[in-house]
This record gives C-alpha cells, structure tokens and sequence, in this order.
C-alpha cells in the first residue's frame, strides 16, 4: 500500500457504469461490491468514494475528495469552489450534453417563462431554477423535487425543470419545453489545495490524460494497407489522417505499407475509393486511446 493516497469521487446513480467503463477503456479497473459505497481500483495510489453526482462538488470544494467527476450543471447548482480541469463528454446514453428544460403541459397556454409569474415550478435543480428567473425577471414559487418530476404538472405543479438526454421521458408525459436553461457535460473536478500538492497534480493530470485519450478515440478507428508505388499519390490524395498517414516502403517491393487514423462513420465509403485507387491488403484496427 502506497503512502500517497488520491481521494476520488465516483458519480453513483445514472453515471455509475458510464463512468466505471470509461475509466477501464483508459486503463483503470473499478469494481464495486454491492452495498458498498468504496469501490476497488487497480491502484494502490488512488482510494475511489461513490458519491452522488448531486453532492460531488460540495465534497470536493471542502477536501472530503481531492478530486471527482460531476456535471457542470451541478458545479453551477452548488456554487462550489472547486477547478474543472477537463470536460469529458459521455453520459449514460450518449455522447451528448443533457440539458435542463423548462416544461409544461403539451396543453398549458404558457408560451414564455414570463407567463409563470406567481405560479408554481418542481424541480431539483432550485438555484439553477431560481437565478434562471431572477435574469428573466420572473418571481414563482420553486419547489424542490423528489423525483418523478416529470408527473408533476399540471396538478401538483404548474411547471417544471427537469434535465433530459433525449427528450423520450418528456414526451411519454405529454411535456412540451418552453426553454432551455442550461446544457451541461461532465467534468473532472479537482480540489484547490489538492491541485497545489505536486504529487496530486501529477497523479490528477496523468488520470485525466489517460480518459481524454480514450474519449478522442471513441469516434475514430486504424485503417492499414499496402499501395504500390504508382499508386501511392493517388490513394494518400483521397486519404484523411489525424495529422499525416503514416508512409514505408515494404523490403524487397514496390509497394508501401500506409497506415492512418480516420473517423470510424468515414470508413465505409473510404475503404471502396481506397481499393480504386489501388489499395490492397486493407485492414481496419481498433484504436484505443489518442493521445493529443
């Protein structure tokens, strides 16, 4: 066991497994045992926390945590002291920002946030909610809620703001969005005095090197191939690369082996184009990590 220990906050809930996945696709295996909230890391210099994502920049901010991952929607909530070193975009559908909406009723006549004044909104989120209709100029009652949000209006609330990904849960309840107030993605958020201590930088930045390489390969994928040498400027012309293909002559032949990274949606309309002009031995590989 390591003398230096790094305290890192996991999201528990709806983060939890997106989290712990892309974690382990940057090289670090998290386990959690049931109804235990301290999951186990393959490394004996970091001690792993699962908090929820709600409360994770509080523990953060007072040192409880040198450092977690939340959402900025949450940093903004809390109003906590804390430093976003890295957005990492993932979540637990996909690989978009999820959005806090204001919403009614498909059948309410609200039109603006302005036809709320002195009506009653549910939310979780109240600061966000309230400093949102203080810039608007509007005075409402907010209600914190529980959950099941969605189910609020219009007879327990005239209104709501809720966060969605895709919009489905929304819709399956008959809500209509007024406005956007906020779009939010993950953070890696660090404790000040933690970020000061050389030794926690260092760790902190190496981890978070290590998920912004797996995130910046999630899109991408390897393409290798043998060109002839006639050939060569013809298929490097129609050949997009991170920065430029990688070029070398096969021994004892007039061919060359090319190797590059492309987008993976790219591929199925390059690989064709590529065999025109007169690529061979096409091979497709996985890429793991892209450091920048």
């Amino acid at each position: 066991m390591s003398d230096k220990m790094l305290k890192l906050g996991i999201p528990a809930g709806s983060l939890q497994e997106a989290t712990i996945e892309l974690f382990r696709n940057s090289g670090y295996n998290i386990s959690v045992e049931k109804r235990s909230y301290f999951p186990s890391i393959d490394d004996d210099e970091i001690e792993c926390m699962l908090i929820r994502a709600q409360e994770m920049a509080r523990y953060v901010a007072n040192g409880v945590l040198d450092a977690g991952l939340t959402g900025h929607d949450w940093i903004v909530e809390t109003g906590a002291d804390v430093i976003e070193i890295a957005e990492l975009i993932f979540s637990k559908v996909s690989r978009r920002p999820v959005r806090w909406v204001l919403c009614v009723p498909e059948s309410s006549p609200v039109q603006t946030v302005k036809d709320l004044e002195g009506k009653t909104i549910a939310t979780e989120a109240v600061g966000l909610t309230k400093a949102y209709l203080a810039k608007h100029g509007v005075t409402a009652n907010v209600e914190f809620s529980w959950g099941a949000t969605e189910v609020k209006p219009p007879k327990l609330a005239d209104a709501i703001v809720e966060v969605t990904e895709t919009g489905s849960s929304l819709r399956a309840n008959k809500l209509r969005i007024v406005d956007e107030i906020l779009q939010s993605t993950t953070r890696f958020i660090v404790n000040k005095d933690a970020y000061a201590d050389a030794w926690k930088k260092e760790k902190i930045d190496d981890i978070v090197l290590m998920l912004k390489a797996s995130l910046n390969a999630e899109s991408k994928t390897g393409l290798m191939m043998n060109v002839p040498k006639d050939k060569l400027d013809a298929a490097l012309a129609i050949l997009p690369a991170l920065d430029a293909p990688t070029v070398m002559p096969l021994a004892n032949s007039e061919e060359y082996d090319v190797m590059t990274v492309v987008d993976k949606k790219a591929v199925r309309a390059l690989v064709p184009e590529l065999k025109k002009a007169g690529a061979c031995g096409i091979v497709e590989f996985q890429v793991k990590k892209i450091i920048d």
